[in-house]
């Protein structure tokens, strides 16, 4: 089965798909329709990995820009990753954290790496009810590092901090945070460029990949990336600190002259330690070229709402989204909160029309079941690992995607999103969330009782079908399904909904009666596999 086969298995899909046709003219109106338990999932859903019972419980009674302002809360820094691998040259001792310890050899960077993204899983897992750990991974995707190319784990969890520090804030300013940052200075050459051997990796995808990018209206010349590599000279990481640094010896001085697409600016070459501030001219005259602003907002469109973007959206919401951010001086905040609370983002066009990636899939899967992981750091990062390997297989490798431009479901057309399902991804997910609703996944399963006591009237069954769908679907199903969930499944062919009424409050009062509490628990994970394995689980 392609993914294309896999997108007509379900009758909601289909709906999503006469998208290309019946698409929506709505625009950043600030949305004033109904604002229910379905519009908050949404959003929980699009700005979160996954919407868990206890954060759709405590924001239901708020208004939508009351949930909006927390979601666009930042988060503080994250206590950092400690050894869990055991033996450590450099002297860390168990349980300690290695980020400001010296740099170890081959095998021992390895493992810290291995730390570095199952202490990022567990991130994703115990995150609040903040978009903060989702921007992250926009971020990294968008501002591409590859951990097998920079081989310092210290280097690489500076980086994620970088992204937390301005995940949510200015723009500009992040974009000269990475640009200085001693890990992208080291996966994309720029401690070596040099005085007369002037390094464009770097250069080069400042502008096509992270400012002005590739549209139709961008037209930097590969003279402004020659002059932009001119700029950068000079720049180096020091190992021992943990730092980048600036030699003014080994930076260009002469003056660097720009295209007509960015005004024909030139800068004038400093000598000395006033040759570093050039980095400043030089992100002046690349932002002030509107390309820069359309083009991270069709990118935080793509992430957040739906990958096509026709003419009445470019129109619609693009267009008038560039000119938020820039006229907020590149705010992050301040444009994710226009998108946000616009008509377009609730449009039910643009509901259930994500396919989830492999993260959304396998940590929103955890979170809203409410899955519990050791608590003993060895076992916890352990478990985090496995969760991670999981996603990898499912070719979402956090802190390695595959190619400096990021994930290909993220900008490959005309696929996208739909690039994330194949006949070896789809059966990884389905086998992940069987053994995690069954015996479990490397020791860590769904607890689909404590689940469903955090529902309305779990001894309903017609409120328990209700209420789990609300939560893992995103998409209405029909009738017949809710019937069959109910009836073939919860029922087991009983007539009246009585059985599970009684079973279920059986279970409530006298948990250790064995038999009932197993009988209740088989008719759960029953109900909770089958919906996983539709494809409208996939869906966001």
């Amino acid at each position: 089965m392609d993914r294309r086969q896999f997108l007509t298995l379900s009758p909601a899909r289909n709906a999503r798909n006469s998208k290309a046709v019946a698409r929506t003219a709505t625009g950043l109106t600030p949305y004033t329709g109904a604002w229910g338990i379905q519009q908050l999932i949404h959003l929980l859903k699009r700005t979160t990995f996954g919407a868990t019972p206890d954060n759709i419980n405590a924001l239901k009674g708020l208004g939508m820009q009351q949930v909006v302002d927390i979601l666009l809360t930042a988060q503080a820094d994250p206590t950092p990753p400690v050894n869990n691998y055991g033996s450590d040259s450099t002297g860390v001792a168990p349980g300690a954290s290695w980020v400001r310890a010296a740099q170890g050899d081959e095998m021992l960077e390895r493992k810290r790496i291995d730390s570095y993204k199952a202490w990022w899983v567990g991130q994703m897992l115990n995150q609040q009810a903040s978009i903060h750990e989702k921007m992250v991974l926009f971020w990294h995707n968008h501002f591409v590092t590859e951990t097998t190319m920079v081989n310092d784990s210290r280097f690489i969890y500076q980086y994620n901090l970088t992204l937390r520090h301005y995940a949510m804030g200015n723009f500009k300013a992040l974009t000269k945070a990475v640009t200085l940052d001693p890990c992208m200075l080291v996966y994309l050459n720029g401690y070596l460029n040099s005085k007369g051997a002037a390094d464009e990796n770097y250069a080069r995808e400042l502008h096509e990949l992270f400012t002005v990018g590739k549209g139709p209206d961008s037209h930097y010349t590969e003279d402004d990336v020659r002059a932009t590599a001119r700029v950068l000279t000079g720049f180096r990481v020091d190992r021992t600190a943990i730092v980048s640094t600036f030699n003014t010896t080994q930076h260009d001085i002469t003056n660097k002259q720009f295209s007509g697409f960015y005004g024909n600016k030139v800068i004038s070459g400093q000598t000395g330690p006033d040759g570093a501030a050039e980095v400043d001219s030089l992100l002046d005259i690349i932002f002030a070229q509107p390309e820069v602003a359309k083009f991270i907002c069709r990118k935080l469109y793509r992430f957040f709402v739906y990958y096509d973007i026709d003419q009445a959206t470019e129109a619609n919401v693009i267009l008038p989204l560039a000119d938020i951010f820039r006229s907020s001086g590149y705010d992050i905040k301040v444009t994710l909160n226009a998108l946000f609370t616009s008509e377009h983002f609730f449009d039910p066009l643009n509901m259930a029309c994500l396919i989830k990636s492999p993260v959304d899939f396998c940590i929103g899967m955890c979170r809203e079941f409410g899955v519990t992981f050791p608590t003993d750091y060895t076992t916890q990062y352990q478990r985090w690992g496995d969760l991670h390997n999981a996603m990898a297989v499912m070719l979402q490798n956090l802190g390695d995607p595959p190619l400096v431009a990021g994930w290909e479901a993220y900008y490959q057309e005309p696929a996208y999103h739909e690039l994330w399902i194949n006949t070896a991804t789809l059966p990884r997910r389905n086998q992940l969330s069987d053994g995690m609703i069954t015996a479990g996944y490397k020791n860590v399963k769904i607890d689909p009782l404590a689940f469903a006591d955090k529902l309305s009237n779990p001894g309903d069954p017609v409120a328990l079908v209700n209420d789990s769908l609300d939560i893992l679907y995103r998409v209405g199903v029909s009738d017949n399904v809710k019937t069959f969930l109910k009836d073939t499944i919860l029922l087991a062919g009983q007539s009246t909904n009585g059985y599970w009424t009684s079973a279920w409050n059986t279970y409530k009062s006298n948990p250790g009666d064995a038999a009932n509490t197993k009988e209740v628990t088989n008719h759960l994970q029953a109900l909770y596999k089958y919906i996983m394995n539709l494809s409208e689980y996939q869906l966001s």
